[in-house]
C-alpha cells in the first residue's frame, strides 16, 4: 500500500482539454481539473495546456503556450459593419489570426445572416495588416465563417481584382461569383507572395458538390435552396475562371470547402497549404516533448461522437499519446453516437459529465458540478486500477 501511495504522490499529470462550447473555457476546465485531482493526488506535478484545434479558443491556448500577445485591427465585418478583430503574435515572425474575428457567424449579433452579400473582405483586411507589420509566417485559422464568397472578399482586399464581362470590379461577396469572367493580380500585394501561410482546418470538406462548402454549411449561414443553388452555380463559375488563371486545380482539394472556401484565393495566388488544425496546434505546442515524462494526459471536449475521431482534440491527443505509450483519458460534457471510436485513437477511457436523463439546460446550468462528478468518478477508476498488483 505504501508503494501504491508513494507512486501516486509522485505522479506527473498533463491537462489539455478543448473548451467545452456554451459551458466553459478550456481554462476553466483545467481549473476544475486542478481540484479534482488535488483531492486523489495530492502529492503529483500538474501541467496545464488548454488546447483547441483550430476553432473557439485555438487562438488564447497558443497564445498562453508560446508566450504571445493580442493586437488588435479594425476591419470590415460580414455584412459591412466596422468591427474590430484582435489576432495573436508568437513571436517577431509568426501570428495567428481566425476568420471568425473578421468574417464570422458570431459577429452578425442578432441580425439575419444575408448569405448572398456576405463578404470575408474583413478577413483578407485583417491578413492584409498582420503581412505589412512585417509578419512572414502566418497561421490562419478557418472556421466559424458567415460568408460563402470564396474567398473573392479577402482577396479583394488583398490587391487581386475579379472583372466581370464589361471588365468591372465584381461585387466583393456570394452574388459576385458568378459574375467573375477574369482575373487581375498585378496590384497584388507584395508580401503575399513572400509571406508563408498555413491554413488550419479540422474537415475534408471539396469547394463544390454535396459535401462541398455551399450544401454542407450553407443552411447554417442563412442559405435556402434557391440561394444555395445559385450559389453553387457561381461557385463553379469562380473557380473555373480560378483554375484557368493559375493552370492548376484546386476544387477537389481536401478542406477546399472550408470557411465558405476562403482558402481558394491564397492556395492560387499566395504561399499557403491546408493543414490539419489540432496537427499543427500540438507541433506549435511541441506536444511529444511535453508528454516525454508524464505518468497521464487528461483531455476533453463538449460533446464525443464519431466526428470525434476526425482531426479533432481527442483523437488528435489520444494517437500522439499512444505513439509514446502515454495513457490518455477524456472527461466529456455528453457521448453520442459513435462515441467508442474514440478508442481506436488512444483514449484510453472516457467519463461523461451528462447522464442519459439530464436535459441540456440543466447540464448547462450545474456544468461545474457535473464536470467535478465526472472528474471524480473517473480518478476513483483510475486509484481501484493502480491498486491491483503488477
Amino acid at each position: 500500500m505504501q508503494n501504491h501511495e508513494r507512486r501516486r504522490n509522485h505522479m506527473k499529470i498533463l491537462f489539455a482539454p478543448d473548451s467545452f462550447k456554451g459551458s466553459m473555457s478550456s481554462f476553466h476546465a483545467i481549473e476544475l481539473l486542478h481540484i479534482v485531482t488535488q483531492k486523489h493526488f495530492p502529492g503529483c506535478q500538474m501541467v496545464d495546456l488548454p488546447i483547441g484545434d483550430g476553432g473557439e479558443g485555438t487562438v488564447e491556448s497558443l497564445i498562453h503556450a508560446l508566450g504571445g500577445h493580442y493586437a488588435t485591427c479594425k476591419v470590415t465585418g460580414p455584412l459591412g459593419e466596422e468591427v474590430e478583430a484582435r489576432y495573436g503574435i508568437l513571436n517577431d515572425t509568426t501570428a495567428i489570426l481566425e476568420m471568425a474575428q473578421a468574417s464570422g457567424l458570431p459577429l452578425l449579433q442578432g441580425r439575419t445572416p444575408d448569405i448572398l452579400h456576405a463578404s470575408s473582405i474583413g478577413t483578407g483586411q485583417l491578413l492584409r495588416h498582420i503581412l505589412m507589420e512585417g509578419y512572414t509566417n502566418i497561421y490562419l485559422l478557418l472556421g466559424g465563417s458567415a460568408t460563402n464568397d470564396g474567398g473573392l472578399g479577402a482577396a479583394t482586399a488583398l490587391g487581386i481584382r475579379f472583372l466581370d464581362a464589361e471588365g468591372k470590379d465584381v461585387s466583393p461577396d456570394g452574388a459576385g461569383l458568378a459574375q467573375v469572367v477574369s482575373i487581375d493580380a498585378a496590384a497584388v500585394l507584395p508580401q503575399l507572395q513572400t509571406a508563408r501561410i498555413t491554413l488550419m482546418c479540422d474537415v475534408k470538406n471539396p469547394l463544390l458538390g454535396p459535401d462541398g462548402a455551399t450544401y454542407v454549411y450553407g443552411k447554417q449561414k442563412g442559405a435556402g435552396p434557391e440561394e444555395q443553388a445559385r450559389l453553387e452555380a457561381g461557385m463553379e463559375n469562380y473557380i473555373r475562371v480560378v483554375e484557368e488563371a493559375c493552370g492548376r486545380q484546386f476544387r477537389d482539394v481536401p478542406g477546399c470547402g472550408a470557411a465558405g472556401g476562403l482558402s481558394v484565393p491564397l492556395l492560387a495566388f499566395a504561399h499557403a497549404e491546408i493543414r490539419s488544425g489540432i496537427e499543427t496546434v500540438l507541433s506549435l505546442m511541441e506536444f511529444d516533448k511535453l508528454i516525454e515524462d508524464v505518468d497521464l494526459v487528461v483531455t476533453g471536449e463538449g460533446r464525443l461522437d464519431y466526428q470525434s475521431t476526425k482531426g479533432k482534440v481527442l483523437s488528435g491527443i489520444g494517437l500522439h499519446c499512444a505513439r509514446q505509450g502515454v495513457p490518455a483519458v477524456a472527461v466529456v460534457g455528453c457521448m453520442g453516437e459513435g462515441a467508442e471510436q474514440i478508442y481506436d485513437c488512444g483514449i484510453v477511457a472516457a467519463i461523461s459529465c451528462m447522464g442519459a436523463a439530464t436535459s441540456q439546460e440543466d447540464a448547462l446550468a450545474r456544468a461545474d458540478a457535473m464536470f467535478l462528478n465526472a472528474a471524480d468518478r473517473m480518478y476513483r477508476l483510475i486509484k481501484l486500477g493502480m491498486s491491483f498488483p503488477r
